[in-house]
């Protein structure tokens, strides 16, 4: 089933997973959410690498006395905790060993060692080179105002959809294009992911696993 929405919605996120670019891939324009309030365990602040052991999950801490009281625009992040330093690591051990990670850390690294103040400054600019990396010429604005996902304004509204805790399959495996690629940890060394020794495909992870995995040809995974 070939996907094509006139406009989507979506929240702004941190290294989003796979789905978030297919949405962006088969829209004509994207709306990225900035009035709406701070929600935490969510892809906001959060991304799933594959690790050694499996999936892990990073999140980046933001100032705390502000995530309930702020919209998501001016939640600011704490530099306090050496979570910097520990994505950088977790990053270069998920995927040193992928054909292409060298290649783009170089473009994407220093966006993080840059330390905006805001949350939403350092995903608006992971998302414009992750654009630019993945040869995705879509439309990208932000939201005027806070419109209640109820209000159906857009053809896609995928800020409930896109979630961490959503139980249901991807929106690659609900529109029949999910592909497996080639993972380190799954295809080189299945005993680490899993421990049964046979090789399973982990989908829907960071767009960081794909774009490490495929680099240029990663864009076909999206627009199948």
């Amino acid at each position: 089933m070939e996907p094509c929405f006139s406009s989507a919605v979506l929240t702004t996120a941190y290294f989003p997973p796979v789905e978030y670019f297919f949405v962006i891939a088969h829209s004509r324009q994207v709306l990225i959410e900035q009035h709406e309030a701070y929600q935490k365990q969510s892809w906001r602040n959060r991304c799933r690498i594959l690790a050694a052991a499996g999936p892990e999950d990073l999140s980046i801490p933001v100032v705390k006395e502000e995530r309930l009281s702020r919209p998501i625009r001016d939640i600011r992040i704490d530099y306090t905790e050496p979570w910097l330093q520990h994505h950088v690591r977790a990053f270069a051990a998920a995927y040193n060993h992928s054909a292409f990670y060298d290649y783009y850390a170089d473009d994407l690294l220093p966006i993080l060692e840059s330390k905006p103040v805001f949350l939403f400054d350092l995903n608006m600019s992971l998302l414009e080179k992750l654009l630019e990396l993945l040869d995705l010429h879509v439309p990208v604005s932000l939201t005027d105002t806070f419109v209640a996902p109820s209000a159906m304004l857009h053809d896609f509204d995928g800020r409930e959809r896109i979630q961490p805790k959503y139980k249901g399959e991807s929106l690659l495996a609900e529109y029949g294009c999910e592909q497996a690629y080639y993972q380190v940890f799954v295809n080189e060394t299945p005993n680490q992911v899993g421990g049964d020794g046979e090789s399973h495909f982990i989908p829907n992870l960071s767009i960081l696993d794909l774009l490490s995995a495929e680099g240029p040809d990663a864009a076909s995974f999206l627009r199948t």
